[in-house]
């Protein structure tokens, strides 16, 4: 997948028919998983190989994609935090031994909305 998303190149195979990675490749891998772990999408994680490849770029532009992605990660934040509310409001109403039919969770999943 990597390969033809440009992340890395193609790697050969040896007689065995296993990728053969070189050191520069290895390192590369790295980068992706560590920058997967922090939440970056692999168009993302081209990005900033493109900027780490171009001399033209600073540390500034790839400051910038991580503003993105921390904006991203906090609004992604807030929306679970509501979701929480939500969701706590919800377990609270439920009663002991109540109908499931008259359960507030399964009414509120059943209601139609305008989303």
């Amino acid at each position: 997948m990597y390969e033809k998303m440009g992340l890395i190149e193609k790697p050969p195979r040896g007689s065995n028919q296993y990728r053969q990675y070189d050191q520069k490749t290895l390192l590369r891998l790295s980068f992706i998983k560590r920058a997967k772990a922090m939440g970056f999408t692999l168009k993302e994680i081209g990005e900033l190989l493109s900027l780490k490849a171009t001399s033209s770029h600073t540390c500034d532009d790839v400051r910038k994609q991580a503003e993105i992605k921390l904006n991203l990660i906090e609004e992604k934040l807030s929306e679970l935090q509501r979701l929480k509310f939500a969701l706590n409001g919800l377990i609270s109403s439920c009663r002991n031994n109540q109908e499931a039919e008259e359960c507030p969770i399964l009414t509120l999943l059943e209601t139609k909305t305008n989303a």
